[in-house]
């Protein structure tokens, strides 16, 4: 018997339905023990409960999807003494282990960088290291574009 593989998209929250993003929500309020049912859950975030089971197995967070695999990311950096430093000091702060760095030629003032990451030992999950990422002073742009 072959397991079903299951496919995957990262998708923007904005472009999401309203009733998978409460479903999203309403699953991160019974994780978080903030409501002790289902029942709870659904009245909390205004979805019925059939829109929740319809949804609830197809619906999580991208660091959950992310949690003990390899994520690459594309980013685009300001060329600047210390800013690729930042960025890597920062990915061993939350203690990611870097696999890979690939960094081009500096053109016209921006470098271009992949990094691949094992998020398996991360102290923090897959999305705050993107957010706290792009917070960084001289990272212009971030971007997921693979994971396994």
């Amino acid at each position: 018997m072959t397991i079903p593989r299951k496919d995957f998209l990262i998708v923007s929250k904005d472009i999401l339905p309203e009733a998978i993003l409460k479903t999203a929500r309403a699953k991160e309020l019974l994780a978080k023990g903030d409501v002790a049912t289902v029942n709870d859950a659904v009245e909390s975030v205004g979805l019925s409960r059939s829109a929740y089971y319809k949804y609830k197995d197809g619906v999580f967070p991208f660091y959950e999807a992310s949690r003990e695999k390899i994520v690459t990311i594309s980013l685009i950096l300001e060329n600047r003494a210390g800013i690729l430093s930042y960025v890597l000091n920062f990915i061993a702060s939350i203690k990611g282990n870097i696999l890979t760095i690939n960094q081009g030629i500096p053109l016209q003032g921006i470098a271009y960088v992949s990094i691949s990451i094992e998020t398996a030992g991360m102290a923090d999950t897959p999305e705050n290291l993107l957010s706290g990422l792009s917070a960084l002073d001289g990272v212009r742009k971030i971007e997921v574009v693979g994971q396994s």
